[in-house]
């Protein structure tokens, strides 16, 4: 096992709020609700039990209660527990969360920001269409692959997966860089011992750096926008609503031909390698048509 292979594998609360009257100056100011800040930013060390928010250092992860408070408010409007009947109130919020109205103006403007709600004068903040939402941005799919949307959630992620992947796959094997295709092999020898030790969380972790890696390399800024998406659809796979990867022996083993592949500068064979590991899962059957017959 390489070094780095060695070192990766040692290593809501019901709520009925909403705003109304918010300021010019403050959209969001209402009365204090003091609360104390705490947090515990989510580990990639191999800690046995870390949390389903924790699984990804990414969007609002680990920033206290600020963090804690979008995760809640965003996971009750994609659920529909929040909706567009009633303006969302600050004060409301503050006293059920038990936070302060600091907490409360920033964990809004972090949901504005994704697409989920919006701040007008005189008509308060309010849960935003879904047509509004940014719906690529990582914790918005985690929170889809969770909650009632999740069978669309996955069906779309994997469509979306099968149109990039291979054609990432194709562009990173034209680079030739030796230091991308150790990474690589590093990542599927990762996979592979984690396989073999049923640690499914360091088993989609290397997976997802796999998959990123791919996209950032393949020398694409748009692909490389998208790695963070990748990113994502891997780290809900875990769940039994999730993603369309999943531990095997088989998906090993084609992580492997992508390799071999990238490094012999075949990128028709890298293609067709990443191919075959999306389609060896069942969501993507659904997805992708059956080939024809001659």
């Amino acid at each position: 096992m390489s070094t780095l292979a060695h070192t990766m594998m040692t290593a809501a609360r019901p709520a009925d709020s909403g705003l109304a009257g918010p300021g010019e100056l403050d959209r969001y100011s209402y009365a204090e609700a003091p609360g104390p800040d705490r947090g515990a930013p989510p580990a990639w060390d191999g800690e046995a039990e870390l949390s389903r928010a924790g699984r990804r250092a990414a969007g609002s992860r680990g920033r206290g209660l600020h963090g804690q408070l979008v995760q809640q408010l965003g996971q009750m409007i994609v659920s529909g527990d929040l909706g567009a009947d009633r303006p969302l109130v600050p004060e409301e919020i503050g006293q059920r969360f038990e936070v302060s109205r600091t907490v409360v103006r920033e964990s809004l403007r972090v949901l504005e920001a994704k697409g989920l709600v919006s701040a007008r004068p005189n008509v308060g903040t309010r849960v935003r269409p879904v047509s509004d939402w940014n719906l690529l941005d990582p914790d918005i799919i985690e929170w889809r692959a969770f909650g009632p949307q999740r069978e669309d959630q996955r069906r779309e992620l994997c469509e979306l997966r099968w149109t990039i992947e291979p054609l990432a796959a194709r562009l990173a094997a034209g680079h030739g860089r030796e230091d991308v295709q150790q990474r690589l092999a590093d990542m599927a020898e990762i996979m592979g011992h984690a396989l073999a030790q049923g640690d499914s969380l360091t088993f989609t972790r290397a997976d997802a750096e796999f998959h990123s890696l791919l996209l950032q390399v393949a020398g694409n800024r748009m692909l490389e926008h998208l790695a963070g998406i990748v990113s994502s659809a891997l780290h809900v796979s875990g769940a039994p609503s999730g993603g369309c990867d999943r531990p095997t022996e088989a998906g090993v083993g084609h992580h492997l031909r992508i390799v071999d592949a990238v490094g012999a500068g075949d990128g028709a064979g890298a293609e067709a390698a990443m191919r075959q590991l999306l389609i060896a899962h069942p969501d993507v059957e659904r997805v992708v048509p059956a080939p024809r017959e001659h």
